[in-house]
């Protein structure tokens, strides 16, 4: 369970890390036309399959372990998360961009002062939403050789020991609502 625990943690850090700028970069309010569509077209990629089959495909790739795991739901964050950012980016008031904008900031300058301010606490909201998510799938990747619970939970369900495998699943829905909890607060200290 700690390696699930890991593997979603992970998945879920390096997703963000590379969903914020790609994001921003989809967003068609802030980047120009082919810098949004390249944005838009790479987030259309990572969201079209499963993470199952992504970690089928990276189990392939890197072997078995948690590396294929950490791997197919960074994909699946990346597909997931960027997206919701970007949204979040359209959506945002232009007034106070164009005021940062007016004051002669670089463009970096623009997205710190201006767009940060607006889009983090509703990031915040999509990158615990995503965590959750991973827990819960960090045991699906797990049982085609993603490493984690998910290998111990197939293997006991080949064997019929069924009072293991309700207590790993109960060992997930208590993690995704400890998950839930931090997440809640999170969201409250940030607002």
């Amino acid at each position: 369970m700690a390696e699930s625990l890991q593997i979603a943690i992970l998945a879920t850090v390096f997703g963000t890390l590379i969903s914020l700028p790609l994001g921003i970069a989809a967003a068609r309010n802030l980047s120009p036309a082919p810098v949004a569509w390249a944005a838009r077209t790479f987030i259309v990629i990572a969201r079209t399959f499963h993470p199952v089959i992504v970690a089928i495909l990276f189990v392939k790739a890197v072997g078995f372990g948690a590396l294929a795991g950490v791997l197919a739901l960074t994909v699946a964050s990346v597909g997931f998360v960027s997206k919701l950012v970007a949204d979040a980016v359209e959506e945002t008031s232009m007034k106070q961009i164009e005021a940062v904008r007016a004051t002669g900031a670089p463009f970096l300058g623009i997205i710190v002062m201006g767009l940060f301010p607006q889009v983090i606490p509703r990031f915040i909201g999509f990158t615990a939403y995503e965590l959750d998510s991973n827990l819960r799938n960090s045991a699906l990747v797990g049982i085609v050789g993603g490493g984690g619970i998910g290998a111990t939970l197939f293997t006991a369900f080949q064997r019929f020991d069924y009072d293991f495998v309700l207590t790993i699943v109960l060992t997930v829905i208590a993690l995704v609502m400890i998950g839930e909890i931090v997440s809640g607060a999170m969201r409250r200290l940030f607002q």
